[in-house]
């Protein structure tokens, strides 16, 4: 049973640390679309670009752990 719980608590992070990263993709990506189109064609700045792509590969990261855990799931390491 210990194990159980062990397991549930480190699902429920993963979880929250997803829905984080998405929220801060979401947000990112919602910053960048209102961004007003300028004559030169600057873009979005280099910090906001830093930001969406650190989101992305926060989000990359979180599915190789998810695909991880499915994996022990599937193979009957998990529960």
């Amino acid at each position: 049973m210990d194990k159980r719980k062990a397991w549930r608590e480190q699902e429920q992070r993963l979880v929250e640390r997803w829905n984080a990263a998405a929220a801060r993709q979401r947000d990112v990506h919602a910053e960048i679309s209102r961004l007003p189109p300028t004559p030169d064609n600057a873009g979005p700045s280099a910090d906001l670009l830093l930001r969406a792509e650190a989101a992305r590969v926060e989000i990359e990261a979180l599915r190789k752990q998810i695909a991880r855990l499915k994996v022990e799931f599937n193979s009957g390491k998990r529960y």
